[in-house]
Formats: structure tokens, sequence, C-alpha cells
């Protein structure tokens, strides 16, 4: 009986070491403007920002600043259950006079990405750098977010590499410091535009489309979920909030920057997740989901036959989870 009892416990001991280690995950929510009328897409009302605070103050999130995130991808550290990462970008004036006193009153952290000319050119609807400053030493996190492109996509490497140094130097200049984390003018980015944010020093890059962070994959394709007035209902955001990793490797096509028209596009999970006949992937231009074909048990295949429009697009993948917890991997798509 002692005999069997070690075969047994050895291949226990076996299976649990094959398993893959679970992956950190994280939602990193994205907002740019706060409390502007005249701009639903990149605006979020008052109410509904107070609102989603009031939800993450509730008890059962985690909101820690995005460098914690990274560092924990970085050094394989876990991450508590509903981890969230709050971040700005544009450093818009509503970030100031809106969006940081309720977040100081929250007691919540959050990333601001300075894009820096607007500040240079002291814009209206823009921050000053002495409030830079006010929130750099209040211990917000301040990213890096170029000089004055609205997109590195289809420019010169030349051309991408000036921008970051541009504002590299007049974030030194006026901070001391140049950021470490980046993110993509307009939130686009191809593997040319990834490898060059790499080449530059930056320890990760965020980009902006639907899915959740995880440590297994890329630190420069960090994706980002946009909040706005126009999609901010209190159950979407929980939804969102509450959202799982989907555990996916393999992932074609690898350059977001579409050659082929519709693509092939498919995925390999890397273990093994319950109820996958209910995964559905919804292409953006389309108003059903896509064809998904099953290969064994890991490899997802998704077809349709209507090409993305030219611009940004994408594919939402969803799958309900334990505890009404979605599962919710995303990929962008650019075309030319």
């Amino acid at each position: 009986m002692t005999a069997i009892l070690k075969a047994i416990a050895a291949g226990v001991l076996f299976l649990l070491l094959a398993l893959p280690a679970s992956a950190s995950e994280a939602v990193i929510l994205m907002y740019r403007r706060f409390g502007e009328d005249g701009a639903p897409l990149s605006n979020i009302r008052l109410d509904q920002f107070e609102a989603q605070l009031q939800e993450l103050k509730s008890g059962g999130y985690t909101v820690l600043p995005l460098p914690d995130i990274v560092a924990a991808f970085k050094n394989g550290k876990e991450l508590p259950e509903r981890t969230v990462a709050i971040t700005l970008e544009g450093a818009f004036a509503s970030v100031y006079a809106e969006a940081w006193p309720r977040l100081k009153a929250a007691g919540l952290p959050f990333t601001l990405f300075v894009g820096t000319a607007a500040l240079d050119r002291g814009n209206a609807g823009s921050m000053t750098w002495d409030q830079v400053r006010e929130l750099q030493s209040a211990d917000v996190a301040i990213g890096h977010h170029g000089h004055d492109r609205e997109s590195y996509l289809g420019i010169s490497e030349q051309a991408v590499t000036a921008d970051i140094a541009r504002a590299s130097a007049r974030l030194k200049a006026e901070l001391g410091v140049a950021p470490t984390l980046f993110a993509y003018p307009s939130g686009v980015y191809d593997l040319k535009v990834r490898d060059l944010a790499a080449g530059q020093g930056f320890i990760a890059a965020v980009a902006q489309y639907s899915s959740v962070a995880d440590s297994s994959g890329s630190l420069y394709e960090l994706p980002r979920f946009a909040l706005s007035e126009t999609y901010a209902s209190p159950g979407r955001f929980r939804m969102i909030v509450n959202a799982r990793a989907l555990p996916v490797a393999e992932v074609v096509p690898a350059d977001p920057r579409l050659t082929a028209n519709p693509p092939a596009f498919g995925f390999s999970l890397t273990r093994e997740v319950p109820g996958l006949s209910a995964l559905a992937c919804y292409p953006s231009h389309l108003d059903q989901p896509a064809e998904i074909t099953l290969l064994g048990q890991s490899r997802v295949e998704v077809r349709f036959e209507k090409p993305f429009p030219k611009g940004r697009s994408r594919i939402n993948c969803t799958l309900p989870g334990p505890r009404g917890r979605w599962y919710w991997f995303g990929r962008p798509f650019f075309v030319d």
C-alpha cells in the first residue's frame, strides 16, 4: 500500500509541475478628458467617473500604480485578484481640475502619460508644467507619451526616434527625469514601432485595445480599456474591472499592422479553460461574431470574410468564467 501511495503522490507532483504557472494579470484603465462637453469618445462625465471610483473603492479590488504591476510582471510576482491600474493620457486641463482632486480624495494611485508639445505651446486645454510637477511631487507616476505625433505608424524610424528623444529631453528638463513607461500616440503601434520603443530604454509600453494584461504577454504591448461617456454604463464597467485574462500564446498574425486582410486570426490556449465552446470572437466591423474552429483542446482559429476597413479595428474574444468573471482577450488591427 505504501508503494502505491508513493506512486500516486509522485504522479500528482509530476502533474502539478507540468502545469503552466498561472500568470499575474491586471486590468489597466485609460481615461483622457473629464467633464468636457462635446467629446463623447474621449471624455467621461464626472458623475460616471465618480461612480467608477466608488466601485473601485467598494471592496474586492486592488488598485496599484502601473509601475508596480509592470515590476510584478517582470519579476514573476503574483498579483492580487482583481488588480486594477488607472492611467490618464494627454495631460488635459480637466485632468488637473477634475480627475486629480477626485482620485486624491479616493486615495487611488494613477499614472499620467504626458505629451510634451501641448505643454510647451501652453495650449489652453492642457495642463502646465507646474501642474505636472505638482502631481509628480505627490507621487503620481509620470509616463512618456511622445512629443508631437498623432501616430507613429507610416513614418520613418528616424522620425519616431526623434519624436521620442525630443519628448525625453523636455521631460528630463522639466521633471528632472525621463520616464521609463511609454504610451503609444493614439494607442496604436506595429511590431516596428514596438521594437523601436523597446530600444529607447523604456521598461514597458501601453497601447489602447480591450484586453486583460498578463505577465505572459509582451511588456511593450500592454492593453488598456478606454473609458468614455459613450461606453461607461455601470454594468460594462463592472464587467471590465472583473475581467480575467484568457491564457493564450502563439497569436497570429503577430503584427497588428495587417498585410493580409481579413487576417487568419488564431491563438493557442496554454491551459485548459472550462466551457470553451461558449467562446465568442467579435470583429469590430461586423454585427455578429466570427466563425470559430477549435483544433484539438487548445488551438482556436477565427475566420470571417469581410475585410477590415482602413484605420483602427479590433477583435474581442470573450468567454463566461467562474464566479461571473468573464475571460476577455482582444487584439488591435491597423489597415493602411
